[in-house]
């Protein structure tokens, strides 16, 4: 009784300053399936169904863009049966919620080395993207095969050769410029960065977009995570002041996030 009392008291987030965009790294699926006794990948099967929840839940709260850090650049010298598994439930799962997508106005996006992906899921995945590519309810991006200084690396690259060929001056280039060269051309930057196992690091994920972005660590395994605990994020998001760089009596609301 006294835990309902405790859970009824919890504050609620405030509909008015939801993030734009919250960025997630899912991580504890392995821990998670270890501490029952279980192999990995029915770990990342449980972490799946967590996923089908927060989308719903950022959805129905009125969230425009959520990233999940899906598989790294890293997680290719993970074991080859395992990275194999991982493919396949990517596949199921883009191919299961393609419906789901198109009937609730979400737009399916992915960033990350794509070309590295085998083909079924690679196919699965730029089909969800172009059936869904007029979709503007919210923006579900998966990070696959993503790490974020290769990223800055490639754009670096793509940015260089666009000078070569005179179709950029490097007197030009600046941040915004730099940024459309980056994989997450076109999403607003994250206002919320969820980590969820405990680890208190970022583990190469949008180096360059996080830069004002705010950081929540929680203990909790992914496969444990819940809407509730998406909404003890943004309860702390909204208490915080945003500065950017200001002093707090710039800001023009002194309660908080700058409107």
């Amino acid at each position: 009784m006294a835990e309902e009392m405790n859970q009824e008291a919890a504050p609620r987030p405030d509909p008015a300053r939801m993030p734009g965009h919250i960025a997630i790294i899912m991580d504890g699926n392995g821990r998670w399936a270890r501490q029952k006794g279980l192999p990995r990948i029915e770990g990342h099967r449980a972490g799946v169904k967590v996923v089908d929840r927060v989308v719903s839940y950022c959805r129905s709260a009125g969230i425009k863009a959520l990233t999940l850090y899906s598989f790294s650049s890293e997680n290719w010298n993970r074991p080859s049966s395992e990275v194999g598994a991982l493919m396949k439930i990517l596949k199921a799962y883009v191919t299961k919620e393609l419906s789901r997508m198109l009937k609730e106005n979400i737009r399916f996006n992915a960033v990350g080395a794509l070309d590295n992906l085998p083909g079924f899921a690679r196919e699965a995945v730029l089909e969800a993207m172009e059936s869904t590519k007029n979709n503007d309810g919210m923006t579900l991006t998966l990070a696959l095969s993503y790490g974020a200084r290769e990223e800055i690396a490639a754009a670096a690259r793509r940015m260089a050769q666009d000078v070569k060929n005179n179709i950029l001056s490097p007197d030009d280039i600046d941040e915004n410029i730099f940024s459309r060269y980056l994989y997450t051309h076109g999403l607003p930057d994250p206002d919320l960065l969820i980590r969820t196992s405990g680890e208190l690091r970022i583990s190469n994920f949008l180096l360059w977009q996080i830069a004002y972005t705010e950081l929540y660590f929680t203990p909790k395994l992914w496969p444990e995570f819940t809407p509730a605990d998406v909404e003890e994020a943004i309860v702390s998001f909204q208490a915080r002041q945003r500065r950017f760089g200001l002093t707090g009596e710039q800001l023009p609301d002194s309660e908080g996030t700058p409107q």
